[in-house]
């Protein structure tokens, strides 16, 4: 048998059955990095990108992934999430953008997905808003930072490296 949740004893893919499960505050946060060159950020930073604001379309991006996660993976529960919060941080010099993405709800299963979707499908929004000037960004670390509520309770990324 398997310590995987989403597989069954017979080693089949399955969604989990949460029907049991007791409704907790739940939370989690997470985060992404697009590095990019000084003048792309410049760009960004000054309004100046022909496209618009992109910390505001990749923000939007974000919330809808959230909203959309169940669609896009497959086994993952659809959610009623009753907070989402992505935030972008200009990062210059560093030349790069922070993307943190935070989920909240009362439920029976917790938000990581939703947090990890949100901050990635930002990061991609700003891929596909700048890519005419810099084809060569890099979408790195993508990571969950934070989960609380449920059985388990808190856990925390070790975040010294950043």
């Amino acid at each position: 048998m398997s310590d995987l949740t989403h597989i069954n004893e017979s080693g089949q893919a399955q969604m989990v059955d949460v029907t049991d499960k007791k409704v907790t505050q739940r939370a989690a946060t997470a985060q992404a990095f697009v590095q990019m060159l000084p003048a792309t950020l410049k760009m960004i930073i000054s309004g100046q990108h022909h496209k618009g604001d992109v910390f505001a379309v990749a923000r939007i991006a974000g919330v809808q992934a959230a909203k959309k996660c169940s669609e896009l993976i497959p086994l993952c529960h659809p959610l009623m999430l009753t907070s989402i919060k992505v935030e972008l941080e200009a990062d210059e010099g560093n030349a790069r953008v922070l993307i943190r993405s935070t989920c909240k709800l009362a439920g029976q299963t917790g938000v990581e997905m939703e947090a990890l979707t949100a901050a990635s499908v930002a990061a991609l929004t700003i891929y596909d808003m700048c890519k005419a000037v810099d084809k060569g960004m890099v979408i790195s670390a993508v990571r969950l930072l934070e989960k609380t509520g449920g059985k388990s309770g808190t856990w925390l990324a070790d975040t010294s490296d950043d």
